[in-house]
């Protein structure tokens, strides 16, 4: 009960502080895409160290961090793993639903950022209009993240790979980097619990261009599958194994 009273405090002061960050950088981020990225820096560093002293977690990004320009193909847990990746990044940006555009603060800095957004429902023609957003953001590099579930996925849930991962990875002609995590065990998808530990994401080593569309996925899966399930166990997840997290 304690620690669900801890995680009740936590989670109201992060959401509390989005609005006054947000408000606070936004004078520069309207004039500069450095003032995006600081205000979005700053506000996942204070999460972290808020969970650190009021819910006793700890947040950990392995692993060889790209500086290029590159497709970063991650496991999605929960919100935090949105904040490790983007943090660790130089210059992230990401594939998401445009649903988020219409988020209040989020909505402004994902643009800001220049994320791309994607119509879910229109499956061929979502695909098309993400490539050639994609191509159309390309003047401004970075590191384009995109979650090749196409959404959040609990531990032990099974969730195809989907397309647009392959799509943009054969279009851009990158490397790309796949990274695992295990956030989902102590920071699910739903519910207020937040656990003690440590919450990991792993940079895995890139997948060279080139490779043929169906070798790529399935290396892919194989990578993220592999590591997130050792992440998961050492963060206690007892049903790695019974339920492979695909």
């Amino acid at each position: 009960m304690f620690q669900y009273l801890r995680s009740v405090l936590f989670i109201t002061q992060m959401y509390a502080a989005m609005p006054i960050v947000g408000l606070c950088f936004a004078p520069w981020a309207m004039f500069s895409r450095r003032g995006a990225y600081a205000a979005c820096k700053t506000y996942s560093r204070y999460v972290f160290w808020t969970a650190g002293w009021m819910v006793g977690m700890r947040c950990e990004v392995r692993g060889s961090v790209p500086q290029d320009e590159v497709l970063i193909a991650a496991k999605h847990q929960s919100f935090l793993d949105i904040m490790m990746i983007f943090t660790a990044l130089p210059a992230a940006k990401f594939i998401m639903k445009k649903e988020i555009l219409m988020t209040p603060i989020i909505g402004q800095y994902a643009r800001r950022l220049g994320c791309v957004a994607v119509d879910r429902g229109k499956r061929g023609a979502a695909i098309e209009k993400m490539v050639a957003d994609v191509n159309a953001g390309r003047a401004e590099p970075g590191q384009l993240i995109i979650y090749s579930q196409g959404t959040r996925v609990a531990p032990g849930a099974k969730m195809p790979y989907k397309v647009g991962t392959a799509v943009l990875y054969e279009q851009l002609g990158q490397p790309c980097v796949p990274v695992a995590t295990n956030v989902g065990v102590l920071w699910p998808k739903r519910g207020m619990l937040r656990k003690p530990g440590i919450s990991k994401e792993e940079i895995l080593p890139d997948i060279p261009p080139s490779r043929g569309r169906d070798d790529f996925r399935a290396a892919l899966k194989e990578r993220v599958v592999d590591k997130s399930d050792a992440l998961m166990a050492e963060a206690g997840f007892e049903n790695v194994g019974n339920g492979r997290t695909d």
